[in-house]
């Protein structure tokens, strides 16, 4: 019997989001449980959600279908999780911001515009020598635009991160991704969070 090799177990990016407790050090611990399992979190973005106290991680772990699977075992665990969701088993939307600064001379001016509006990016500070544009869209999107921009020089960059939701409507996703049973995208996301919190009692706390 061969061992399992890089091509059995394949490294790509999976969008999770995990909705949390909205308390000190939550974020630490979450990352501390990747980085002590040498989980490789590419992008990671937080922010409030419609509950109060809930906050929305929304992050994206490299890694091979069966690591990524243990770690989001693992993260339920935590007291301060309330619940995992993993966008690949239903269709998502999601977005992505970046702020990209582009160097400029009176003769790239007009092109780089040009550009900026193929991409519907929105010119947010403009300088003598440089302008700097905003751009909302998915991770291709961005990606491009940045590759675009970098000949005529790219002076600073900041990304957000990837944010998702799953959409709502799931009547042309496979029901066989359900295992016969109902998708909770029409569900509210958090519902009663105090039982919760009494079963995370039990659970020891991994940190």
């Amino acid at each position: 019997m061969t061992a399992p090799t890089s091509q059995d177990h394949p490294q790509r990016d999976h969008l999770v989001s995990a909705l949390v407790r909205d308390e000190p050090r939550v974020l630490t611990r979450i990352t501390s449980l990747f980085g002590r399992r040498g989980y490789n979190i590419r992008s990671l973005s937080v922010g409030s959600t419609e509950h109060p106290g809930v906050s929305r991680m929304t992050f994206v772990v490299t890694g091979d279908r069966g690591v990524v699977e243990q770690a989001m075992r693992q993260l339920e665990k935590l007291h301060d999780v309330i619940k995992i969701i993993d966008h690949s088993l239903e269709k998502y939307v999601d977005r992505e911001l970046v702020l990209v600064k582009v160097a400029i001379t009176p003769e790239s001016r007009v092109e780089v515009r040009q550009i900026a509006e193929d991409f519907r990016a929105r010119i947010v500070d403009v300088g003598r020598h440089a302008l700097t544009f905003e751009v909302t869209g998915d991770e291709g999107k961005i990606t491009a635009f940045i590759e675009q921009m970098r000949s005529f020089g790219i002076l600073e960059t900041m990304r957000t991160g990837r944010i998702a939701l799953t959409r709502g409507s799931n009547a042309d996703i496979p029901s066989h991704v359900y295992h016969g049973g109902e998708t909770e995208t029409l569900r509210p996301a958090v519902e009663g969070i105090e039982p919760r919190e009494e079963r995370a009692r039990g659970v020891p706390n991994l940190f």
